[in-house]
């Protein structure tokens, strides 16, 4: 049985345990900054804009989504951003993504969105196949820019 709740501040530490997995599996585990401080203060602190929902399994964390609204200046709306979906190697093909991006997509209907969006590296199969399954379509005309680190302090020194 699978339930999709909205996270909460006790469930920093389990966030952090998903991100650390997310990033071992993204071959990126060095990049990983996030403290369950941070997780506290980003997400369940009073000035975040980002929330976080938990995928369960009997009661037990076996997926997460964090989530923000973006905006849409073409359809004056928001939009709802997903940053990032984990689900743990053991709890795969039971519909827990999917579960996910369905509770996602509700929320974004919800409160009025006009975009349900996300990134996905190219080289992750098994999430191309999932989110083509549901209708999403890829935005290959875009090409995503960042601005991070030392670069992002010297442009705004600069």
């Amino acid at each position: 049985m699978l339930t999709i709740r909205e996270a909460v501040r006790e469930d920093a530490a389990t966030l952090l345990g998903f991100i650390r997995e997310l990033a071992i599996y993204e071959k990126a585990e060095h990049e990983v900054a996030a403290t369950i401080q941070k997780i506290e203060e980003s997400i369940f602190g009073t000035n975040s804009v980002s929330s976080a929902l938990i995928c369960e399994q009997d009661s037990r964390p076996v997926g997460m989504a964090v989530w923000f609204f973006n905006y849409s200046t073409w359809q004056a709306k928001n939009g709802l951003y997903l940053e990032d979906l984990y689900v743990t190697p053991a709890a795969r093909g039971l519909g827990a993504g999917k579960a996910l991006l369905k509770r996602l997509a509700e929320i974004a209907l919800e409160t009025g969105c006009g975009r349900f969006e996300w990134s996905v590296l190219d080289w992750n199969e098994p999430a191309i196949r999932l989110y083509e399954a549901i209708g999403a379509e890829p935005m290959n005309e875009w090409i995503r820019y960042r601005l991070s680190g030392e670069a992002l302090k010297s442009f705004a020194a600069g």
